[in-house]
């Protein structure tokens, strides 16, 4: 896996729980930002398969129009 380096501003007290959390898991700094960056980024954009699968035949009289109902502009 490639990266990017990036720069960030962090308070003092994000930067000593971040070290403290590396450190505690034997893994980097960088580590533990990219896991958080992860985490959030899964939170916010989830696996859109199981809502699908929920509506997976949820009108199931419903009808297609013919494409000769199409409107084509």
């Amino acid at each position: 896996m490639s990266s990017i380096r990036t720069q960030l501003y962090l308070t003092d007290e994000q930067r000593q729980r971040i070290n403290a959390l590396a450190g505690a898991e034997g893994v980097t700094m960088a580590e533990v930002v990219r896991r958080a960056v992860d985490s959030y980024l899964e939170e916010k954009s989830p696996n859109p398969d199981p809502n699908l699968a929920a509506t997976f035949g949820a009108a199931p009289d419903a009808t297609t129009p013919s494409r000769d109902e199409w409107n084509h502009v």
